[in-house]
């Protein structure tokens, strides 16, 4: 069976103003992406991924080109429109993870599952990224990996169409961040998301089902993982 073409972009610009001079940190950007796929977005800094993943997300506007998500135009959509794409369709995946400090690792999955009209089951969601035994632990008494598994069950708990990841293990270590993409994987095959992955890290990219290679805000080109 063919598998259902989620994100379809054709032309994608996004400008910046930087003093006097324009800068297009997107240029003409075409991609196709794939139910169930786990890609993952190679770039150096600067290269355009960044805007690229917040142009997918939502949070940010086009200054030209289309997008679409299962065949609806996400470029025409008005602000609340926006916002209820970002609440159904996407989660998110931070580098620095931005729990809420004063909330335990349950209440922060329960804010973000409570939000969705299909949420998921926030203990369910918890033990299935290794938590089952941290629920109610705060941020500060978490290492940053399980910081960073608490961010991704924030993310898994709106039961999203994609999942956005924005460096998800920048600010980890070695055996942390191998683990934290490990179960990425597992999440993307266990429940079938879509997962998106913006890293300049080549190792990451051994994982991926293709590889997005951008550069000055061009895709130079697309490969499968080798």
């Amino acid at each position: 069976m063919e598998k259902q073409r989620v994100l379809s972009a054709r032309g994608l610009i996004k400008q910046f103003q930087m003093g006097e001079v324009n800068v297009k940190a997107l240029d003409g950007v075409d991609f196709d992406i794939y139910e169930g796929e786990f890609i993952v977005i190679l770039g150096p800094s600067g290269s355009g991924k960044s805007t690229l993943l917040n142009m997918i997300g939502g949070m940010d506007s086009l200054d030209g080109g289309t997008l679409y998500f299962k065949e609806k135009p996400v470029h025409t959509l008005d602000k609340a429109g926006m916002a209820q794409y970002r609440r159904d369709v996407v989660g998110f995946v931070f580098q620095f993870y931005n729990l809420i400090p004063s909330l335990n690792a349950f209440e922060n999955v329960a804010l973000a599952a409570q939000i969705s009209k299909r949420g998921l089951d926030v203990a369910e969601t918890l033990q299935r990224v290794g938590l089952s035994e941290r629920m109610d632990h705060f941020p500060s008494q978490l290492s940053g990996g399980q910081q960073q598994r608490v961010a991704m069950a924030r993310a898994i708990a709106k039961n999203p169409d994609i999942l956005l990841c924005d460096e998800p293990t920048g600010a980890l270590d070695s055996e942390s961040s191998d683990s934290v993409m490990q179960l990425l994987k597992n999440i993307n095959q266990t429940y079938g998301k879509t997962v998106i992955v913006i890293t300049h890290d080549r190792e990451i990219a051994q994982i991926a089902d293709r590889v997005f290679h951008i550069n000055d805000g061009r895709l130079t080109h697309i490969e499968p993982s080798s």
